[in-house]
């Protein structure tokens, strides 16, 4: 008998316990013990348990198996003393054949519980198995009444066959599973989307990450963290994306591997197949929120100040031109969606996406979707022909979910060319850095302009300059609001109206800070006061906040 953990360099724990037998360490998905490292390889090596003891056989793995410092050139035999070494991770003995409770570095220890829960391998094989009767038995090549059902059909006929196959194959079941939920994960895995289905379900997680069959990640409350969900195989999850990306018209292969997809709910979804992803099958959700958010919630939230949400709404009111700045998963699609609130139902609005995210309550509106190329490369539409297109759809204002690339320069001259009130998003660190890559994305328009006549674009175009930001503590806080003030000597000036000033980390850890204002009040404001509209300078002042109820 061993007993053993798998260490990772961040300390978290797995604990295994062999009888007698032949068991492979590797990253293979058929592993008896699976190694989540990028230098280990398939099949990277092979215990042995027999009453006397363990040894440790290296399988010809790339970069090899290491006991105290020593490659491994031949088996070894397992001590309590031997620390052995796969890529970043460690194999800590803590029993072998009957020997004492003992840690590599010698120390007497009991067993440290793992901090990440993960699924036994007897509760995997046992999924494997199950998993390949009922594909057996769904063949939907040879039972061609299947291709006729619809999904709830499908999942219904799934489950009553998972029930025969587990009464009548399965005799034991381990422990911390029961058969109700057991029959539950083998139907996702089959007709559903597996592993994901219970994270996706669970409103606190707002990214799931999944690399490869064995390991997927969630971020939860701005944290990123390793969940005990996995997949029971390379197939199966190779499965489950040609299942989300199949009602899409949308294909994955190796002639084709990498596509953009969505949800039924409208989360965006990312997948990477081999050859170019390494580890495996890869993919990113970002899940759309159930419930929508509102100028209020980011008050709340502490996302920005009530004085900071009065402006902002009074700039989308007065049809001021707004591109909203920041990182990945800064929350500039949500911030997007809550100003677009503030535009007018007698406005007719065009929204243009990669994948159709957003979520407008007026009633005239058109949603556009770019669309990639077909399996032949063609019939592909980008989002640039979209935004072309929706100038001739005469639309009072345009609201592009984000410029990557040569669209930001037809975007610029719709802003300058009457449709007013328009919004996008786009990434950059700060202000600064964005109006340098908003140049940059011009030039991708292959249109030969010079930098001074696009900074004079860009100058004329952009009122309002947002930047969103994640920081590192994972809350996300609207860090500027700057108006793009004029263009003079080959520079775009930005006046800081609004700023996040941080005063260091409360007793959480969290950070701290509050918001300011600058005290310099946008031009276009002053321009609509001497046209005779209401508008409250005191938010430019530190004075009290304003009710929610002013901008719901």
């Amino acid at each position: 008998m061993i007993k053993f953990e798998i260490v990772d360099k961040h300390e978290n724990r797995t604990l295994f316990e062999f009888g007698p037998g032949s068991y492979v360490l590797g990253k293979g998905d058929k592993s008896d013990v699976i190694l989540n490292d990028n230098h280990v390889s398939r099949n990277h090596a092979r215990l042995d348990v027999s009453s006397l003891g363990a040894t440790l056989t290296d399988l010809g793995s790339t970069n090899g198996t290491w006991c105290n410092g020593e490659r491994i050139s031949a088996t070894l035999n397992i001590s309590p003393t031997s620390v052995i070494n796969f890529g970043e991770l460690k194999l800590v003995v803590l029993a072998v054949a009957g020997g004492t409770m003992q840690s590599l570095d010698g120390v007497d220890r009991r067993p440290v519980k793992s901090t990440v829960r993960q699924e036994s391998e007897a509760l995997v094989t046992l999924k494997r198995r199950v998993h390949s009767l009922i594909l057996d038995y769904l063949d939907l090549r040879k039972r061609a009444n299947l291709q006729e059902m619809d999904a709830a059909e499908l999942r219904e006929e799934a489950e009553k066959a998972t029930r025969d196959i587990i009464r009548d194959h399965v005799d034991f079941i381990p422990d911390g599973i029961s058969r109700t939920e057991l029959q539950r994960q083998v139907v996702a895995e089959a007709v559903g989307l597996g592993a994901l289905e219970p994270l996706l379900s669970d409103d606190s997680i707002t990214e799931v990450m999944v690399n490869g069959p064995d390991q997927i990640y969630v971020e939860k409350d701005g944290k990123i963290v390793l969940s005990e969900h996995r997949f029971t195989s390379t197939q199966s999850l190779l499965a489950i994306i040609d299942r989300i990306v199949a009602p899409l018209g949308r294909r994955i292969d190796e002639s084709s591997p990498m596509v953009d997809a969505r949800l039924l709910d409208g989360s965006r979804v990312n997948a990477i197949i081999p050859p170019l992803a390494l580890n495996g099958p890869t993919i990113t959700i970002r899940k759309f929120a159930k419930k929508n958010l509102y100028m209020s919630d980011l008050v709340r939230y502490g996302s920005i100040s009530p004085q900071m949400a009065m402006f902002l709404k009074r700039t989308v009111e007065l049809k001021k031109n707004i591109v909203i700045s920041g990182g990945t998963g800064s929350g500039k699609t949500t911030l997007l969606n809550i100003l677009s609130n503030f535009i007018g139902e007698d406005d007719r609005i065009v929204t243009i996406e990669d994948a159709a995210e957003l979520k407008l309550n007026q009633p005239h509106v058109v949603s556009l979707e770019s669309r990639p190329a077909n399996a032949e490369g063609k019939g592909r539409v980008a989002i640039r022909d979209l935004v072309i297109n929706a100038l001739r759809m005469r639309p009072d204002r345009i609201v592009v979910g984000e410029c990557r690339g040569g669209e930001a320069l037809d975007m610029l001259q719709a802003m300058n060319t009457g449709h007013d009130g328009s919004l996008t998003t786009g990434h950059a660190n700060s202000p600064s850095d964005f109006l340098g890559r908003l140049e940059v994305m011009v030039m991708m328009a292959g249109v030969d302009l010079p930098s001074r006549a696009i900074r004079e674009q860009i100058a004329s175009a952009v009122d309002i300059l947002v930047q969103q930001s994640r920081l590192a503590d994972g809350t996300r806080k609207i860090t500027h609001i700057m108006e793009v003030s004029e263009f003079d000597g080959d520079k775009i000036h930005l006046e800081p109206i609004f700023e996040f000033v941080r005063k260091g980390y409360d007793a959480k850890g969290r950070i701290s800070g509050e918001y300011v204002a600058s005290g310099y009040i946008p031009r276009f404001l002053l321009e609509a006061k001497e046209q005779g509209v209401d508008v409250d300078f005191s938010l430019f002042n530190t004075g009290p906040e304003k009710s929610e109820a002013q901008w719901n």
